[in-house]
């Protein structure tokens, strides 16, 4: 992660959510893309010590709930799914499919690793 342009990225998501409790932020979520066919949501993450408490529930509902508001029919909403998060996030409708992979890579120097 390049935390030098981690401001300027939040500042470009199409649509984001951040749980606070107590003045403590616990959870955030976004939605980044082009705003018109692909969406991507990006980012979900919970303190672990807020985990298991309905905080990824809530991040996830304002996510789709945004997306069924905002986004044209047949746009094309992706993530990538931590190992064993996977079915968290079917029952919001995302899935593996067929013939599809969910690829990758970095920019380090002038390549793409």
């Amino acid at each position: 992660m390049n935390f030098e342009v981690a401001d300027l990225s939040l500042s470009q998501s199409i649509f984001s959510v951040v749980v606070e409790q107590k003045g403590e932020v616990v959870g955030m979520g976004r939605i980044v893309g082009d705003g018109q066919i692909y969406f991507y949501i990006q980012d979900v993450a919970v303190d672990p010590d807020h985990q298991g408490q309905g905080v990824g529930r809530q991040i996830m509902e304002a996510l789709v709930n945004y997306l069924k508001e905002n986004a044209p029919e047949k746009a094309f909403v992706g993530l990538f799914a931590s190992q064993g998060k996977e079915a968290f996030y079917r029952q919001y409708g995302l899935n593996d499919h067929e013939g599809m992979t969910g690829m990758f890579g970095v920019v380090m120097g002038r390549k793409i690793l």
